[in-house]
């Protein structure tokens, strides 16, 4: 059996433990904490060192998804995270753009960790809303060879779609 390491990342908020915890086949190891900085509001928690899932995509293939926190300052744990990664998701809220410079910062980041194939997954875009996707593919100063994938969160299919998408690009990278 193959064992594949994802990283899912992205700026505070975008939905990454909900992202995890929509497809993950076990229950996700979570270390969310209680928002004490006024100045970010939203939910109410935030992952502080990491999320851990699991899904089994075939007999042969099982990725294991660790989250990463959203906020630069948890950076150690981004390194941390990125070492052994085969590839990562960056999930951005299409709804937040104040969040696309972070999202900037984090892509540059995990770049410069490994050469590893990555896909950015727009939440709360429809997959016919092209002019949300486009958007976001500006504000986040994408190339057009990076796949830009709509994606909800919640949804369970939504998510193994991304991931499929990732997986996908790191086979082509191996063959």
């Amino acid at each position: 059996m193959q064992s594949v390491k994802v990283v899912i990342t992205g700026p505070f908020n975008a939905g990454k433990t909900t992202f995890i915890k929509a497809v993950s086949e076990i229950t996700v190891l979570s270390t969310e904490r209680q928002i004490s900085d006024a100045s970010n509001e939203g939910s109410g928690e935030t992952t502080v060192a990491m999320d851990f899932g699991r899904i089994t995509i075939s007999d042969d293939v099982v990725l294991y998804l660790f989250g990463t926190p959203g906020q630069e300052r948890f950076s150690f744990m981004w390194e941390t995270l990125s070492e052994g990664m085969l590839g990562f998701v960056l999930l951005v809220d299409a709804d937040d753009q104040g969040s696309f410079d972070d999202a900037k910062t984090m892509i540059e980041f995990f770049r410069s960790m490994s050469d590893v194939p990555f896909v950015v997954a727009a939440n709360k875009v429809a997959p016919t809303d092209i002019g949300a996707l486009r958007a976001v593919r500006a504000a986040v100063g994408l190339d057009d060879d990076i796949p830009l994938l709509p994606v909800d969160a919640q949804d369970r299919e939504s998510v193994k779609a991304v991931l499929l998408g990732l997986l996908y690009r790191i086979l082509d990278t191996m063959s």
